[in-house]
């Protein structure tokens, strides 16, 4: 028996494609990212065929590892952008960092220290994935203090706030933006970080979503992320700034 009750179709709004990556590891040898420049100009060419227009490339600034510097991230990036224009890849290449919410970090904004951000100086940060960091609120107010809109990279991954939502919305309700991966909807990174991002992008307090991209099989999780109904919902909401950078 045919049923003459029509099933509505979820609509999540205009859904307009990210053309711009804000978040990977694609300059070579410098963090835990991609180790050459071959391995980097074949992904790159793959995100062009995707469609993208600009990457944002944000290596790790961490002190225990990556002591990266503005000087070095940034000799990279000529060096990979002039061979990525003489091999005839178009897409545009930026730099930023992602920094690790240490001592040290904290240290670099009671100095006043410039930090590399990317557009509307956006700052990138992360935290343990495990920990609550006992500089969080520091951090924050140091941030906003010294002008720059932080922007907490993929929270959804932190096991400490996994039963601890209303700090993260607390955190939200003082301007921090929030960036999750891709990967989250795919169920890459397992079934909480799922269910983190997935509530993230119901409550609409996603502002960016980033690859992430540190090698090949990323670049293959991002692509069926981008497939899924959750990353189309999170594109439908309205909140998502990556295109505006």
């Amino acid at each position: 028996m045919i049923s003459l009750l029509r099933i509505k179709k979820a609509t999540y709004g205009t859904i307009t494609p990210i053309v711009i990556d804000m978040h990977s590891h694609l300059l070579p040898g410098i963090d835990d990212g991609v180790q050459s420049f071959e391995q980097a100009l074949d992904i790159l060419r793959q995100f062009e065929q995707l469609g993208y227009k600009k990457l944002i490339i944000t290596p790790h600034v961490m002190s225990d590892y990556y002591r990266n510097t503005p000087e070095i991230i940034f000799r990279k990036l000529d060096q990979l952008s002039d061979i990525a224009q003489q091999v005839g890849i178009k897409i545009s290449l930026e730099a930023a960092a992602e920094y690790y919410l240490d001592e040290f970090f904290v240290r670099k904004l009671e100095m006043g220290e410039s930090l590399m951000t990317f557009g509307k100086k956006y700052l990138l940060f992360e935290t343990s994935f495990i920990n609550y960091s006992p500089y969080m609120e520091h951090a924050i107010f140091l941030m906003q203090s010294n002008g720059y809109r932080p922007v907490l990279a993929h929270p959804e991954r932190y096991a400490y706030l996994y039963n601890k939502f209303e700090t993260l919305e607390k955190w939200h309700a003082r301007g921090v933006l929030i960036q999750i991966n891709s990967g989250s909807l795919a169920g890459y990174y397992g079934p909480q970080a799922k269910q983190m991002a997935e509530r993230l992008v119901e409550e609409k307090m996603v502002s960016f979503i980033g690859s992430d991209c540190h090698h090949y099989g990323h670049l293959e999780v991002h692509l069926k992320a981008r497939k899924t109904e959750n990353y189309i919902k999170a594109l439908g909401m309205n909140t998502i700034l990556n295109n505006s950078l």
